[in-house]
């Protein structure tokens, strides 16, 4: 009878329910043991990335709060420091950005198997800007290679600002001083230009229009301002000899070298080769530029548009700047590939008297 209690009670305790949330049950002979490393329950694994995010985010914040507490601290106590650290803070901002958004013009060149002069306006400018920016880059990061060469590269880079670095890394009031200076450097080859043109006149076979193109030479060196339709009633002169770009005097090629921050201390070969890509790079941005529309263009890209096509925009205003541009894209998008040498020289003749003239 002892026996028979005893095997009900057995029974009814396997029957009976689960254990409560506070015991665990013994688990049985046959029962396998869950593996090392199995994957833990999803809501386990939520939990875990969500205290993850909250405390990343919580030392971001507070990371965020020590840097604004020290850039308020340098303001006040070393304002001309501060003025350095922000711009050099700002400028690896916007070059961490510009080499992410080349990167993504690469990729779709690549992709959509487009040449740069497919390309919009705005993508092809960034392009040849990065190209300059890596060119000038270069002296600077071969000069840092050396071991402990990196205090000399920041004593270059504090006392020759404009020579070493990249415009990301200039205060405002530098980006003004420096396009002056080189503007200035540029504008000493202008009489140069203007006088070679003149020269070069006197050997044209054509009576008219050597005439024509030394009285366009004279006004200009009188301090007066041609208009396009003077400079492409005298396109056909520099196509062929001795105003094309492969037959210029190397003297006028020097020049003209200068004129868009070219080197001149190159063999005539290269002078010419390198002169004439230049020139063919700015006739595909008119090209991109004119299908885009002037109006759709920032102040800030119209004086860069200007600068770069010979004249010194650091002082003018967006109107100024557009009606200026509107005079080149008519001349440069009617000419030939043939005529580049004509372009090269109207960023002398069209922008040498233009705020003269403009006054």
């Amino acid at each position: 009878m002892a026996l028979s209690r005893a095997g009900c009670r057995r029974a009814l305790w396997c029957l009976g329910p689960g254990p409560g949330p506070g015991l665990s049950r013994a688990r049985g002979p046959l029962e396998p043991r869950p593996a090392r490393g199995a994957p833990r329950s999803p809501r386990f694994c939520l939990s875990t990335k969500a205290g993850s995010r909250s405390v990343l985010a919580a030392l971001a914040s507070k990371v965020k709060r020590i840097n604004g507490r020290y850039e308020r601290f340098l303001e006040r106590t070393f304002p001309r420091f501060y003025v350095l650290y922000a711009t050099f803070t700002k400028g690896i901002q916007a070059l961490f950005l510009e080499v992410k958004e080349i990167r993504k013009i690469k990729s779709k060149m690549s992709r959509q198997r487009l040449s740069v002069q497919q390309l919009p306006y705005r993508e092809m400018e960034r392009l040849r800007q990065f190209r300059r920016d890596v060119i000038k880059a270069i002296p600077i990061g071969v000069i840092a290679i050396p071991p402990f060469a990196n205090f000399l590269v920041i004593v270059l880079m504090y006392f020759f600002p404009r020579q070493l670095l990249i415009r990301y890394f200039w205060t405002p009031s530098q980006q003004v001083e420096f396009l002056d200076a080189y503007d200035a450097i540029r504008r000493d080859s202008y009489p140069d230009v203007v006088e070679s043109l003149a020269l070069a006149a006197r050997s044209l076979p054509e009576p008219q229009l050597q005439k024509r193109l030394q009285e366009l030479c004279a006004e200009v060196q009188r301090g007066s301002q041609p208009c396009v339709a003077e400079l492409y009633a005298v396109r056909s002169l520099f196509s062929g000899s001795p105003l094309g770009l492969n037959k210029l005097q190397v003297s006028h090629v020097r020049a003209l070298s200068r004129v868009l921050f070219l080197t001149p201390h190159l063999p005539a070969f290269f002078l010419r080769h390198r002169l004439r890509s230049h020139v063919l790079e700015i006739r595909h941005l008119d090209r991109a530029m004119l299908r885009l529309g002037l109006g759709q263009l920032s102040e800030e890209e119209l004086k860069a548009a200007c600068y770069l096509r010979g004249l010194n925009s650091t002082h003018l205003g967006a109107s100024e700047c557009r009606a200026w541009l509107e005079q080149w894209l008519g001349l440069s998008c009617k000419l030939q590939a043939s005529e580049a040498s004509l372009l090269a020289n109207s960023m002398v003749l069209l922008s040498l008297n233009y705020i003269r003239a403009k006054e």
